[in-house]
């Protein structure tokens, strides 16, 4: 660096700050006796140095000290404070006695090359391997590196006007459905390629492929199956300029979210194939399942939900979104290339108002995985619950109303940053993305200040260029939506800042709009739009609670430097990925397993430990009800709402245990529900825990089997309503061990399932038609999809789980590796 400096004098005037001696010998050897260049120093530091060069080197040096208040030099100050406290730092060495000075004086370059073999720190892993020999890191592109960038440049220029073809990717068999053009959201005159489109005879063709192929997969040794899984990551990361490519042109993705796009896909890829092994033998593959997977992950996401089924050992048709049709074309010749075979995974690209609701509205189906809007979800599970098996898994992740809180301690300069991130990354089209900041009154007009001059720094346009920080959005249809909600608010009075954009493509303005609260969203706007709130330091609980009170949990962030504000906001909030001090996009697989609760999804996180394992089939027990007293509404709106008074017990167990002994029970929940730390880099805090999913309905059908519902829902720290015959001894022993659980003797009319409000979960074992009228009738409910749950040991589904990321560098420094340095 301080020799390209140098040797370009006529048009620039190189200055070197520092203290370290070896660093001022170098610059005075590069500079060969010239003169125009200067040195600086802080005021108070590196006085005997300095007075020495300039006594025999004749060179300049300036001296500079900071002015300025208190929170423009605090962070400053930290940083001095740590290079300077550094046991590697000059400063530090040369005034520790212990140190000669013939160690000093060593060049540093001699030090590291002596080092030779054992250079690397053992306590700090590899970047390949911060997850484990188990399992490498993917491939990382640095797009600050001038060398790269030019690499992937001249390799990605060949699909600059390349026109892909795509369409429905049979086991046998062509289609012959109509044909729809491609364009690049961010310049309408650049033709992407061609879809054909599917159609009613590709879908049964695909179901019955699919069917006939299930059991020669489901019976692969697990060893091939991951293999097929490792073999794709390869692929992607050698195919990544291709990728690169598409992503940018049909799905508008700038560089920074293309290759977080690729390294995301490969990593569900490594991942899915240690779980393949991890969890082979504990239980069945389930049969077909359909993926039905969003635009704004085109690659991620679509992988990611079909090596699960398929590491699982089921057959997949995979039904992409309706504009990025091509890279799932693309993804799928590379799997079939990795080795899995055509009937296993298939595509049908098209509408998902004709295919999607094709498919999933055929018994033969096993199970669906869909990403997308909350109400596309509860019309899924509606269509699956008239049409397929009752406990044909629907496994959803939709969008959220995100928020983040930011108090007077947090520091400005993060809290931009971070917002800027988790707004208006990928054009605000993340469902993870931040819509509703809330900003302490302290502090609200310095730091939106701050933020907006930020914003206008921010390039927006074609995301083919390394300079755009937004792109498009995906289609007119986003695009007007967005726009209307804008102009709805300005109309009002509310916008606060727009950033300028490009006349020609589907953009939209970077947008920050002011509101009272997150009660004002009518609906999550899914694009470059804040809104932002102000709150006082005594209403943080009464902020959760507006947030919780929307039914969402998808993400949320904090900004603060106070540990005990960090636990009271995480024990409150309901939220899946909980963000400290970092913004609240991005999750990574196997690190910060993503999914939400309530509105925001079903779970189990993808990327998570409990995910390939739900695309398997665990035992279930078929009991026939013969009870002539059916509970009515009103007697179970009672019973849910007198248990939802009861206090849990801090010590559950001890309780239980006592149950479990006076009615002689033979119950063992063998589920381990302690949080666990996930790995991932230093500087980094990543916690995985499962938390109650809240009240669940034990209906039997028989005594036996509701005393064992009610025991792991027990297990798990939920609360339960009891309903069978025969349980009138058992709730006496629950009351008398002050357990939460309320019951009748009798059975329940499905249809009362539709109607009662307060409960969480549904267990029973009845038979199969009372299983499919329990679905259908909680499927008819508004709001968020209630499990019914018929696996007779099935405690992962009594929880949710949340993941909490902390920046422990937040602070300051890198504490971890700090302590990694031995």
């Amino acid at each position: 660096c301080a020799k390209k400096l140098l040797a370009m004098t006529d048009r620039i005037y190189p200055q070197f700050a520092t203290h370290n001696a070896h660093s001022v010998a170098a610059v005075l050897q590069l500079a060969q006796g010239e003169d125009n260049f200067e040195f600086q120093r802080l005021h108070g530091m590196g006085e005997s140095l300095y007075d020495s060069v300039l006594r025999d080197q004749k060179c300049r040096c300036r001296i500079y000290a900071p002015v300025g208040k208190h929170q423009d030099l605090l962070a400053y100050l930290v940083r001095r404070l740590l290079e300077n406290g550094a046991n590697s730092s000059f400063v530090n060495q040369i005034v520790d006695t212990s140190i000669t000075p013939e160690d000093i004086a060593r060049d540093p370059f001699d030090q590291v090359t002596g080092l030779g073999k054992d250079i690397a720190n053992p306590n700090i892993a590899q970047p390949r391997f911060i997850y484990g020999e188990q399992r490498r890191n993917s491939k990382g592109w640095d797009i600050t590196d001038i060398v790269q960038i030019k690499k992937i440049q001249q390799k990605r220029e060949s699909w600059r006007k390349t026109t892909w073809q795509a369409g429905p990717m049979l086991a046998s068999g062509e289609s012959d459905g109509e044909t729809i053009e491609v364009f690049n959201p961010a310049n309408g005159a650049d033709l992407v390629g061609h879809v054909q489109q599917a159609n009613m005879a590709d879908i049964e063709s695909a179901i019955q492929q699919a069917c006939d192929g299930f059991m020669n997969w489901s019976e692969t040794p697990v060893q091939t199956r991951a293999a097929c899984l490792r073999r794709l990551a390869d692929l992607y990361e050698s195919n990544a300029e291709e990728l690169f490519a598409l992503a940018a042109r049909e799905a508008g993705k700038n560089w920074l979210d293309a290759v977080g796009e690729i390294r995301e896909a490969v990593d569900f890829a490594l991942y899915y194939a240690n779980e393949a092994e991890r969890v082979d033998g504990i239980g069945e593959a389930r049969g077909v399942i359909v993926c039905i997977s969003p635009w704004n992950f085109p690659l991620a996401i679509f992988t990611g939900q079909i090596l699960a089924a398929l590491a699982a050992g089921n057959c997949v048709i995979a039904k992409p979104a309706e504009q990025t049709s091509l890279i799932a074309a693309r993804a799928l010749e590379l799997m079939h290339e990795a080795g899995i075979p055509k009937p296993v995974i298939q595509l049908l690209p098209g509408a998902g108002a004709s295919i999607g609701a094709a498919l999933t509205a055929d018994a033969r189906i096993a199970g669906v995985c869909f990403t997308g809007s909350t109400i596309t979800a509860q019309h899924i599970n509606h269509n699956m619950a008239k049409h397929l098996a009752a406990d044909a898994p629907l496994i959803a992740e939709t969008g959220g109303l995100n928020a983040m809180i930011v108090d007077s301690s947090a520091l400005p300069e993060q809290v931009v940053r971070d917002v800027l991130a988790s707004s208006f990354q990928s054009a605000g089209q993340r469902c993870s993305a931040l819509r509703m900041l809330y900003i302490q009154k302290d502090i609200a007009d310095k730091l939106l200040e701050m933020l907006f001059g930020a914003m206008d720094e921010l390039s927006v346009g074609d995301p083919w260029l390394l300079s755009t920080d937004v792109g498009p959005v995906i289609d007119v249809a986003a695009k007007t939506k967005i726009d209307k909600h804008c102009e709805a608010m300005s109309e009002k009075g509310k916008l606060l800042k727009q950033v300028a954009i490009p006349e020609q493509g589907l953009f939209v303005a970077p947008t920050v709009i002011r509101l009272n609260g997150i009660e004002e969203l009518e609906e999550e706007i899914f694009g470059p739009v804040l809104h932002v709130a102000t709150f006082e330091a005594s209403q943080i609980d009464q902020v959760v609670d507006a947030v919780n009170a929307r039914g969402f949990g998808l993400t949320f962030g904090i900004h603060t430097r106070i540990d005990s504000r960090v636990e009271q906001i995480v024990k409150r909030i309901k939220a899946g990925n909980i963000y400290v001090n970092r913004n609240q996009i991005g999750a990574v697989v196997g690190s910060q397993p993503f999914g939400g609760e309530g509105l925001s999804g079903t779970g189990p996180k993808a990327g998570g430990p409990a995910y390939v394992q739900r695309f398997r089939k665990n035992q279930a027990q078929l009991v026939e009800s013969d009870s002539s007293f059916e509970v009515d509404s009103q007697h179970l709106q009672n019973l849910v709402d007198d248990a939802g008074k009861l206090e849990t017990l801090q010590d559950r167990d001890e309780a239980i245990n006592q149950v479990i002994e006076i009615l002689g029970l033979d119950f063992k929940p063998g589920y381990a529900d302690e949080a666990r730390d996930m790995p991932g880099p230093t500087g980094e805090s990543n916690r995985l825990s499962v938390h109650p999913r809240g009240l669940m309905l034990c209906l039997g059908p028989t005594a036996e089997i509701a005393l064992n519902q009610a025991m792991l829902a027990l297990a798990m720290g939920n609360r339960a309503v009891m309903i069978a015959d025969g349980i009138r001894d058992a709730l006496t022993e629950f009351k008398r061990a002050g357990l939460p659980v309320t019951g009748i003797e009798g059975s329940l009319n499905p249809q009362v399932l539709g109607q009662v409000t307060g409960i969480d979960g549904v267990m029973t074992q009845a038979d199969l038609q009372t299983k499919r009228d329990y679905r259908q009738a909680l499927a008819g409910r508004e709001g968020m999809l209630i499990p019914l749950i018929s696996e007779t040991n099935a405690a992962e589904r009594l929880v949710i789980e949340r993941h909490l990321c902390i920046d422990t560098t937040a602070a300051g420094g890198n504490a971890s590796l700090i302590a990694s340095g031995g």
